[in-house]
């Protein structure tokens, strides 16, 4: 076995862990499949193809807890295809350079989302608590912009995938979804109808590297079985700020090599 083989392997098995613990696992897979060699546009697509494995089995996983919103689903699903192409054809527009440039800051969004995202989403949930209910639906200004808001974080995803579970929660809060599970099946939903959209793009463009993106994806599902069962003894509050502390060094790394040692 080659050591980019057991790079993307590793890299694969820590993000499939941390994905099924925390979530995160973006940090350690997409600069992996960089390190590699695979350009950056082909990575981000590759890594979509590597996640969208989980995306799709957690969904099925909670598909009880789907069928009680049949009624939404539709627009769900159409805007969160609708998104996914978007982004994915923005990406494969952006170009190499411009995408390579755009890496630290996306980065750094993403890890912000991860480090802030818990506390804003309980916030938030907390403010929607305290709404007054109306028995007539509300027509007001966030319920036309929610549709806006939701095509928004799918253009995103579509973009780049990580920290695309902690955004589709804020959403959810803010529509106004209280049940956890619920909104743990819908965030998965969006986050597979997104990938399967923009992955549609990337494979008609030739942007996904299979060869790597199988090892990833291979790693990713050894190490998320591993984590489900060693979940209940590591503290998630551990876990998560392993996770930052990757995701802040992966970020410093990533604006250095783009503004300082590239000069």
């Amino acid at each position: 076995m080659t050591f980019d083989a057991l790079l993307l392997l590793t890299a694969g098995f820590f993000g499939g862990a941390l994905n099924a613990i925390a979530g995160g696992g973006s940090f350690f897979t997409f600069p992996a499949l960089l390190a590699v060699g695979v350009p950056p546009i082909a990575a981000n697509a590759t890594n979509t193809f590597a996640a969208c494995a989980g995306y799709l089995s957690g969904a099925y996983a909670l598909r009880r807890e789907l069928a009680g919103h049949r009624s939404r689903l539709p627009g769900l699903i159409l805007i969160s295809l609708l998104g996914g192409l978007l982004g994915a054809g923005l990406l494969l527009q952006a170009g190499e350079v411009l995408f390579r440039q755009s890496i630290p800051w996306l980065l750094l969004l993403a890890t912000s989302l991860f480090a802030f995202g818990g506390p804003l989403n309980a916030r938030l949930r907390r403010r929607c608590r305290h709404q007054p209910r109306r028995s007539t639906p509300d027509r007001g200004p966030l319920h036309w912009l929610l549709p806006v808001l939701l095509l928004g974080v799918c253009v995103y995803g579509g973009f780049f995938n990580a920290g695309l579970g902690i955004i589709a929660l804020s959403y959810l809060i803010l529509a106004g979804e209280t049940d956890i599970h619920v909104m743990n099946g819908l965030k998965l939903l969006i986050s597979t109808l997104v990938s399967v959209a923009a992955l549609i793009l990337f494979g008609l463009h030739g942007a996904i590297a299979w060869g790597e993106g199988g090892l990833v994806l291979i790693g990713t599902l050894a190490g998320g079985y591993v984590a489900a069962h060693l979940s209940r003894q590591i503290p998630q509050g551990w876990v998560k700020g392993f996770v930052i502390v990757v995701g802040a060094g992966i970020t410093a790394y990533f604006f250095a090599e783009t503004y300082w040692i590239a000069e």
